[in-house]
């Protein structure tokens, strides 16, 4: 069997060359802070590839994804290890764009501090008298640039991101900027709502696009992973405070409480961790994880 190495690793991802395909591998790494933590998280990389798989076909509708199989049977025989099985994704070569396309439909976290500082989340003003996590009136689209490991991506406005797509885009800056925004917002409204009917609110996420040889925009990356977004379970939502969230809060909680931690955690917040991917995974599903 010939031995594959990755030509990209990023915090949690590898990805392979496949030819005229690409496989991304979700490992059970765990990063928080932008930090790769030193514990891994069993099954994490399955839920990743396998949530994604489910909202890539929900939202075909929309906008095509980069999918073409999970099934590691499609892939080379490197793949067909049992540690590669169900967190293996072969997809589409895409000419990514390098923006992070966040939407907001429930202010939080990062958004909720520059609210309070002056009323404005990423330069968007919003109404006076929201509370931390109210669900906006409209979502809002707030972009950033992509950043290398170890950096920090960086928030811009929609203005910002019709330059910065320009730079590599030449011509098509507005036209990108503009359709980036649309599918995002289009995006999260169905899977937002989809989710509300099972349970979970969907308080922010994260995209990436790319555009596929004839110059088309597709979905590529993860979607609406416990990774990429904040997931709340709607039972016993309360706006007022933080809300108690399916994704890696446990693990971002503990850390900040316990400085000097060598970025390790203990097996129990890694369990509960992933107690809460499994949970999410099967509350938006309906099956339990195979």
């Amino acid at each position: 069997m010939q031995e594959l190495k990755p030509i990209k690793e990023g915090k949690v991802r590898e990805i392979y060359d496949n030819g005229d395909s690409l496989i991304m591998v979700a490992t059970d790494r765990i990063s928080c802070f932008d930090v790769i933590l030193n514990n891994e998280v069993t099954k994490k990389g399955t839920v990743l590839t396998q949530m994604s798989k489910f909202w890539f076909d929900l939202t075909e509708d929309i906008l095509p994804n980069h999918m073409i199989s999970v099934d590691v049977k499609d892939m080379p025989e490197f793949f067909q290890q049992e540690k590669y099985t169900g967190k293996s994704m072969m997809c589409r070569k895409l000419n990514m764009l390098p923006i992070e396309c966040i939407v907001r439909g429930y202010i939080t976290g990062s958004g909720w501090k520059s609210y309070q500082e002056n009323g404005t989340v990423c330069g968007i003003t919003l109404p006076e008298g929201l509370k931390e996590s109210d669900k906006l009136p409209e979502p809002i689209y707030t972009p950033s640039t992509k950043a290398e490991i170890g950096d920090h991506d960086e928030n811009i406005s929609f203005e910002q991101s019709i330059d910065h797509l320009e730079k590599y885009f030449p011509g098509r800056g507005r036209e990108l900027a503009e359709k980036l925004r649309d599918n995002t917002i289009a995006l999260y409204k169905k899977c937002a709502e989809y989710a509300l009917s099972k349970g979970i609110i969907i308080a922010d996420t994260k995209f990436e696009f790319g555009l596929d040889e004839d110059g088309n925009m597709v979905i590529g990356d993860e979607m609406l992973t416990p990774d990429s977004s904040r997931f709340w379970p709607a039972d016993g939502y309360e706006p007022g405070h933080g809300q108690p969230s399916f994704d890696k809060q446990f693990a971002r909680d503990w850390l900040t409480s316990n400085p000097g931690n060598d970025w390790t955690l203990p097996q129990e917040i890694v369990d509960k961790t992933i107690e809460k991917y499994l949970q999410a995974y099967k509350m938006l599903t309906g099956k339990d994880l195979d």
